[in-house]
């Protein structure tokens, strides 16, 4: 018997970016709207003083591009 199990790796979105395509990628990860995922980060940003901005950059530069089509 074979076990097809796909993983999905978190990477960032060449198709669904507004900026790096860091909230593409969580969405694609995670299953949700980008959208939402955009407009949660900047409430945080604005209710949790920049913070969150910091984990979206080292997002940008840990996560690697998705390259695929």
């Amino acid at each position: 018997m074979t076990n097809n199990v796909t993983t999905k790796k978190l990477r960032r979105s060449s198709s669904d970016k507004m900026l790096a395509g860091v909230c593409g990628g969580w969405a694609e990860m995670l299953g949700v709207d980008a959208a939402i995922l955009r407009i949660l980060l900047v409430a945080a940003t604005i209710f949790g003083l920049g913070a969150p901005v910091l984990l979206y950059a080292a997002c940008w530069v840990l996560m690697p591009e998705d390259t695929a089509d």
